[in-house]
């Protein structure tokens, strides 16, 4: 798969430096929103399923060359993790919080109505908030007689966070529907690959690792201003 995006950007690179056509570079804002789903890379493994969330945001989009632009975008995003407890009647799950600000490199094909488009490129964020749901006492485990503890981490369920500060690699596509001259609207759908943990990872500490990912899927209107 990596060796396929590889080639496909590849391609459109040389597209956009063979083509003599003159191009009018473009400026558009707009706003997005829609719904993720995390989960969290801890070392050691913690059973979890993906956990919902939301994001909100707003998008600068620059367009220099045929095929190819920038953008930068301000976001909101929910992420965090759920936890599996293979058939036991419990319920945990920890909300993170996030300011996110990706910069992205935007790859681009199509006609004057649709487009499809790739977006690839760095972010960085920082947590705002957290909040915890469960339907037990995650800071007295000991005293549940029938919690499934065995060969199962519980620590996190009640560890602070050490690290509010985030980066990672995002990486998505989609489509772009053009209803005229000045507006469009955009479906996309995105990964995001964290690489900075959010509790200690010294050999002291209870996880080497503790990085989170996450799906999203957002619906976005685009305004052309240049």
């Amino acid at each position: 798969m990596n060796r396929a995006l590889t080639f496909l950007l590849i391609a459109l690179t040389a597209l956009l430096a063979t083509s003599q056509t003159h191009y009018e570079g473009s400026f558009a804002v707009g706003a997005k929103g829609g719904i993720t789903l995390s989960r969290m890379q801890f070392n050691p493994t913690v059973p979890q399923s993906f956990l919902q969330g939301y994001m909100v945001g707003g998008v600068v989009r620059y367009v220099e060359e045929r095929n190819f632009g920038l953008i930068a975008e301000f976001n909101i995003e929910q992420r965090g993790w759920k936890e599996n407890f293979e058939g036991y009647n419990y319920d945990y799950s920890r909300h993170l919080t996030y300011v996110q600000v990706p910069l992205l490199t935007h790859v681009y094909f199509g006609n004057n109505k649709l487009h499809g488009f790739f977006n690839a490129g760095p972010e960085i964020g920082y947590m705002i908030a957290t909040s915890t749901s469960a339907n037990f006492d995650y800071n007295n485990i000991a005293g549940i007689a029938d919690f499934p503890i065995a060969n199962r981490s519980v620590e996190q369920m009640s560890m602070d966070v050490k690290n509010r500060l985030d980066y990672g690699i995002s990486a998505g596509a989609g489509l772009e529907l053009i209803s005229h001259n000045k507006s469009s609207y955009t479906l996309e759908g995105r990964f995001y690959y964290g690489l900075r943990d959010i509790f200690g990872n010294r050999k002291k500490d209870v996880f080497s690792g503790s990085s989170g990912m996450s799906i999203m899927v957002t619906l976005g209107y685009m305004y052309r201003l240049k």
